[in-house]
């Protein structure tokens, strides 16, 4: 039985670069897609999808996010890594007090996940750049709504302490009994 497992945080707590880390130690990953979301909106001439029509990047998210889950449990692989879950979107309408169908929230349960890592914020490390432009206390803000749309679907939460992404790698692969 393939085990699904989220990394998952708000934004700039080094989710991507713990992927792209178990990646190179040879585990499936799916990567993040609200960058590629963004960019390819502006390609179509809209700069910022997610703050001119939320709704829509939210369904496009949540789209792509369904995708790969459907795209992972078509593979013979054992252990998969999604940068992200499902359960992110409705976390991130949450925390941005937007309406959306309730079809998130069913979607968030009926896709459901072995394993959950919770990225706590770092301010250390946190940056921003061309897709991310939240600030470090709104990065704070979603981590709260990200631990209680995950908690409230009955996951436990495993978080994943600051260090060095080689001691976080470590650290979830030994919890995974992968080490």
């Amino acid at each position: 039985m393939q085990q699904k497992i989220v990394i998952t945080g708000g934004p700039g707590t080094g989710k991507t670069t713990l992927i792209h880390q178990l990646e190179d130690k040879g585990f499936a990953c799916t990567p993040e897609i609200s960058r590629q979301v963004t960019l390819q909106a502006r390609k179509n001439g809209i700069e910022h999808l997610f703050l001119e029509n939320p709704l829509l990047f939210s369904k496009l998210l949540l789209e792509g996010r369904e995708q790969q889950y459907i795209d992972a449990e078509n593979t013979d692989t054992p252990i998969v890594f999604f940068d992200r879950g499902i359960p992110d979107v409705h976390a991130y309408m949450n925390h941005f007090k937007t309406d959306y169908p309730q079809t998130y929230l069913e979607k968030s349960k009926t896709y459901r996940y072995d394993t959950i890592f919770l990225l706590p914020p770092w301010k250390e490390i946190y940056i921003t750049d061309n897709e991310r432009y939240e600030s470090f206390e709104l990065s704070v803000s979603i981590y709260k709504h990200l631990k209680n749309a995950y908690t409230e679907l009955g996951y436990d939460i495993i978080e994943v302490p600051h260090g060095e992404v080689a001691e976080r790698v470590d650290f979830i692969l030994k919890h995974l009994r992968l080490l």
